[in-house]
């Protein structure tokens, strides 16, 4: 039955158009629903030219589905996994996914993550915590850092002020007395660990409060901002490596 309102003729336009407007995205469910929307159509088509079209544009469709299907099936899982599970990554990035999580464990790696994300960022958003513990793998990540996330958090901290991290040599304890936030943070440190994607902060290797701007400031460029931090990436120095290599 034809929806209420839309007469034979309409509906062979409305079916033409369908795929012109919507373009590939929406083909697969015009398809789907020719045959009981459209197929009455065929059999009511009052004039050659207009079944010429209809046949047209059911081919023109079978070719774009036929192109889409060859182009999915030669990308690379990876591609297609990263490209779908964004949006599904969003979610991780919230108090209501936390909560479901059980009480977090883990080795000595954990407990440095979990310790600089309560140091460095108990006070910002769940994102902004996340963010965190991003730059500090990253950091693990890089050559130009230690490999661990102990020996990131704990970099330079044997001179006071004199740390990457502010909390590891500001001189006060490092005890975690707010067991809410102290389970957030193991929680998220636990995430990241796991291969959690990075998404939030584009790669950053540094990171400062929206209270300070550093020199470096001026020269990485800045990647996001969340909450009261605001993110870079050091640029890699491929060209002096390269030099240095050569002397």
């Amino acid at each position: 039955m034809a929806p209420r309102g839309i007469g034979s003729t309409e509906r062979e336009t409305e079916c033409m158009l369908v795929p012109m407007r919507f373009g590939v995205v929406a083909a697969a469910i015009f398809a789907a629903t020719v045959s009981a929307f459209c197929g009455p159509v065929q059999a009511t088509t009052r004039t050659q030219t207009a079944t010429s079209d209809y046949a047209t544009v059911l081919n023109r469709v079978a070719l774009l589905l036929q192109s889409e299907h060859r182009a999915l099936t030669a990308a690379p899982p990876s591609l297609l996994r990263d490209a779908t599970e964004e949006a599904q990554d969003a979610s991780v990035h919230s108090i209501d996914h936390l909560s479901q999580l059980p009480a977090p464990r883990g080795n000595a790696e954990w407990s440095c993550l979990t310790e600089a994300i309560y140091h460095e960022a108990r006070g910002e958003t769940i994102e902004g915590q996340f963010a965190v513990a991003e730059v500090i793998l990253n950091r693990v990540d890089s050559p130009r850092y230690p490999s661990s996330v102990c020996g990131v958090v704990r970099q330079g901290s044997e001179r006071r002020n004199a740390c990457q991290f502010s909390y590891a040599c500001d001189g006060k304890s490092d005890h975690m007395s707010d067991a809410g936030a102290r389970l957030i943070a193991g929680k998220i440190a636990r995430l990241m660990l796991d291969d959690t994607p990075r998404i939030l902060t584009g790669g950053a290797t540094h990171f400062h409060t929206l209270r300070v701007r550093p020199n470096w400031a001026s020269v990485y460029p800045q990647t996001a901002q969340i909450g009261m931090h605001v993110f870079y990436r050091k640029p890699v120095q491929v060209l002096s490596t390269a030099l240095k290599n050569l002397q």
